[in-house]
Parts: structure tokens; C-alpha cells; sequence
């Protein structure tokens, strides 16, 4: 029959309008009082009617996976080793997988060497152009960027305050852990630590220096120099032993002194002539 469906669509709203009146009636203007804390129960799978939630006094809980703008994860302050320090190597990943290109990094270089350092000397990210599609989060090899649960950054000031440098990105890994456990987790897993990559490797290869450091003293024996003149005979002498073959039967260690002089000049001949090469 034409119009079932329409009226039963019309009959649900009713219900629901009507049912919302009730449900105040029955529980009272308690529901809205902001000393209770009863928002748990009017949200709940028990309630009944229309709801509505008192924002933004009252917030309704974002899921885990919910994405908003990146941040940088950098250490705890209370970190051993690594109190403050970025986890972003500044590779400059996030900004060339970045869709709408809202991110402009800085690399810093050591003033001494001019070498470039591991870590970013200025990051910025324009939220008003982000699109939140969680690009840069997913593509970054040092778990250093990840997506936000803040959602309430409106401001009058569009041309500067929705431009985040790095002081406001930058938010640490315990803030990460709290509003995406299992994602963090998860990423513990992958990663084989709760540390970060350089962290963790740094740990394995002080750990590995020292077992070899221990090992070596206690086991090795220090090798006695060798003038450089006997290390070069000895250096001759092993190469043309290992460039010789056996000829005729005879092996090198089986040959007279003629024959054993006659190779060793051979050999001087031939690290001469490579010399002389290599210095052309």
C-alpha cells in the first residue's frame, strides 16, 4: 500500500517526541542538573526520547580512531635520556604525501660541522587547509606524527593563530598513549618497544659495546706492533703465495730460495707498478 512506509516514519517521530516529555517527567529536571553527573545515564542504551547534549558544558566522547589535525609526538620531560627531544627526524615525508601541501618544515644543520641534524628546527601546518585525512600520520617511518582529538580551535584570528608552529604541535608520546591506547599499542608491537627507534637502538648498541668491551679485556690478548717494514714483507710475501698457483707439481712452499726470490721480486715489481698507477 502507497504512503506505509511514510507512516510509519512519522509514527516513529512521534513516539520519539512523545516519549521525550515522559522520560522528563519520570526522571525529573535532574537530567539537566550540572551538579549530577548523570550524563553516562542519559546517553545510555536505557534512555528514551529526544536528548540533547549540553555542549559545551557537557562533551560527547570521541572514538579512538577519530582524527583531527597532526601533532608531533616528542619524550616525557621525565625521560631518562631523552627528556623533550622530537621524535621527527625532519625527513620531510609527511610533506610531500601531504594532499593539500599544509606542511612546511625547517631542518637544522650543526653550526660546527654543517651537517644536518635529525631533528626539525621548525614545523608548521596550516589547519585551515589540512583536510584531516591522516596522510602524513600514516606514512611516517618514526611514528613522530599523529592525529589529534581536539576539535575546538576556532579562533577570530585567521592568519596567524590556524597557522601551529612547533611549540603547539609538539605534545608528548604519555598524550599519545592516553587518548589512542590500543593504536599505541598496537604500534608497540610493530615496533618491538615502547621507546622510539633511535632510542631503542641506541640502547641495543650500548648494551652490545659493552658485552664486547668486557669480553675483549677479558679474553684478548694484545697483538704485538709490527714494524712497518716487516708488515710490508709480510704483506708481499702473502700475496704472492695467494697469486701463485701450483705449477708443474710443485708448490711455492716446496721451491728453492731461487725460486722463492724470484717470486717475492715479482711481486715488489707488481705493487710498484700498481703504486705507480694509482698515483697517476
Amino acid at each position: 500500500m502507497y504512503g506505509t512506509g511514510l507512516a510509519k516514519g512519522l509514527m516513529l517521530t512521534l513516539r520519539h517526541f512523545i516519549e521525550s516529555y515522559v522520560d522528563d517527567v519520570r526522571y525529573g529536571f535532574r537530567k539537566y542538573s550540572l551538579s549530577t553527573d548523570n550524563f553516562e545515564v542519559r546517553q545510555g542504551t536505557k534512555a528514551k526520547g529526544v536528548l540533547t547534549v549540553q555542549y559545551p558544558d557537557e562533551k560527547v566522547a570521541v572514538p579512538e580512531r577519530f582524527r583531527f589535525v597532526p601533532f608531533l609526538v616528542v619524550e616525557d620531560d621525565d625521560h631518562p635520556t631523552r627528556g623533550g627531544k622530537d621524535w621527527c627526524t625532519s625527513c620531510g615525508i609527511c610533506a610531500k604525501v601531504c594532499p593539500p601541501q599544509c606542511i612546511w618544515i625547517v631542518r637544522s644543520n650543526d653550526p660546527d660541522t654543517g651537517r644536518p641534524v635529525p631533528e626539525p628546527e621548525a614545523f608548521f601546518i596550516d589547519i585551515d587547509i589540512c583536510m584531516n585525512c591522516g596522510f602524513c600520520a600514516e606514512f611516517c617511518p618514526f611514528d613522530a606524527i599523529k592525529m589529534d582529538h581536539d576539535y575546538e580551535l576556532a579562533s577570530y584570528d585567521r592568519t596567524s593563530h590556524h597557522i601551529h608552529d612547533k611549540e603547539r604541535l609538539s605534545k608528548p608520546v604519555s598524550y599519545w598513549r592516553n587518548i589512542a591506547p590500543t593504536r599505541a599499542y598496537e604500534e608497540m608491537l610493530e615496533r618491538g618497544s615502547w621507546e622510539h627507534k633511535d632510542a631503542a637502538k641506541e640502547a641495543r648498541r650500548g648494551t652490545t659495546s659493552s658485552r664486547a668491551s668486557t669480553a675483549k679485556t677479558t679474553t684478548e690478548k694484545p697483538e704485538p706492533k709490527q714494524a712497518p717494514v716487516a708488515k710490508a714483507e709480510a704483506k708481499v710475501e702473502s700475496e704472492s703465495t695467494s697469486a701463485s698457483t701450483q705449477v708443474d707439481g710443485v708448490t711455492p712452499w716446496d721451491e728453492d730460495e731461487a725460486k722463492k726470490e724470484e717470486r717475492r721480486r715479482k711481486a715488489l715489481e707488481r705493487k710498484k707498478k700498481r703504486a705507480q698507477k694509482s698515483g697517476e
